[in-house]
């Protein structure tokens, strides 16, 4: 009888102990995606108080402060890094020393530990601008101290809204493995194309008050009932316009609850910034904290603290990662392990 994959990842893990460090942690996507099957994080770090106060009330777990003043020898033994790097600038134009160059950036407190502790594996994710940013320069540069410090790297581009979450969201993913490990091949996982739409994590029974976007230059243009709730497939994958708040600029397009939301953003203006406005009810509003939390595939048991604002809960959920995209990585990882007799130190 073929063993399931379930079954196949926790003998695994129960032979060989995962250990994965946490950085940048925010709200703890990559901790919720990663801590299945037994594997276990053993650090965590994060700058923002409002994330780190909500980390820890979902994970009894207080992370560190700020990674930059962290030395690596402070770090307990891991296996894997776990880092959503903040895309900060990085000022190497011309440059070609590898590592060095890397200084001042906070990829490189990510190359540093890497380079102290040889965890296996490292799972990074950034804005998917990343690999254009400077005509590529610092996409080559990122590649170069990987290759310096030992890994092999994969990147990919992959968009939650194929991967079972009602909102669109491009990033860039690198997978990299310690070059002594010998993995020749890894394929990132393939889309799953789960039909979902924000329909079906809509918040029943709330305050719309506080959400609502209540304007006289809201124009509908487009009527719902043209859009066909029994099509799927990719086309309704995607948010769906159907109307603009004043002139439709930034924060002021209004989207259909049958397709998906827009990437939340922790900084994005505008009427509805943040999140996007949908008309949801025959009222425009903006996506709740909870909505923003499935729309990032967090569970029902994740919460934030009662002194979180909904403000600052909009700008953590626009600062996360997507747990399912992050999850089926995960599962890549250990059948990429599995396959070729890895055995986790």
């Amino acid at each position: 009888m073929k063993i399931s994959k379930n079954k196949q990842y926790k003998n695994y893990l129960e032979k060989n102990s995962l250990k994965f460090i946490d950085l940048f942690a925010g709200i703890g996507g990559f901790r919720v995606a990663f801590s299945e099957h037994g594997a276990q994080c053993v650090f965590s770090s994060e700058w923002d108080k409002h994330a780190a106060i909500t980390y820890k009330a979902n994970f009894s777990h207080q992370p560190e402060g700020d990674i930059t003043k962290i030395q690596e020898k402070n770090i307990p033994k891991h296996n894997l890094i776990c880092a959503g790097f903040p895309c900060q600038a990085f000022s190497i134009s011309g440059k070609r020393d590898g590592f060095n160059d890397t200084r001042g950036t906070l990829f490189f407190d990510i190359a540093r530990i890497a380079k102290n502790h040889r965890p296996e594996i490292l799972v990074l994710e950034n804005v998917k601008n990343l690999v254009g940013h400077d005509g590529g320069k610092t996409l080559k540069k990122i590649l170069q101290v990987l290759d310096e410090i030992g890994y092999s790297t994969y990147y990919e581009i992959l968009n939650a809204s194929f991967y079972g979450v009602a909102q669109s969201r491009e990033r860039v993913y690198f997978v990299c493995f310690r070059k002594d490990l010998n993995i020749d091949h890894y394929s990132f996982p393939k889309p799953t194309m789960e039909t979902i739409s924000l329909n079906d994590i809509i918040e029943e029974n709330i305050d719309d008050r506080q959400f609502e976007i209540s304007r006289p230059d809201i124009t509908i243009s487009r009527d719902e009932s043209t859009i066909n709730d029994d099509f799927i497939g990719a086309a309704l994958l995607k948010p769906i316009r159907i109307g603009t708040i004043n002139k439709g600029g930034q924060g002021e397009r209004i989207y259909s609850p049958k397709g998906h939301a827009i990437t939340l953003s922790a900084y994005g203006g505008g009427a509805a910034g943040k999140t996007g406005a949908y008309l949801i009810k025959n009222k425009v509003r903006q996506l709740t904290p909870r909505e923003c939390l499935r729309a990032q595939g967090f569970p029902e048991s994740y919460s934030f603290p009662p002194s979180i604002s909904k403000s600052q809960a909009y700008k953590m959920c626009g600062n996360s990662v997507s747990v399912p995209v992050l999850q089926n990585i995960y599962y890549s990882i250990l059948d990429t392990l599995i396959r070729n007799n890895i055995k986790l130190e």
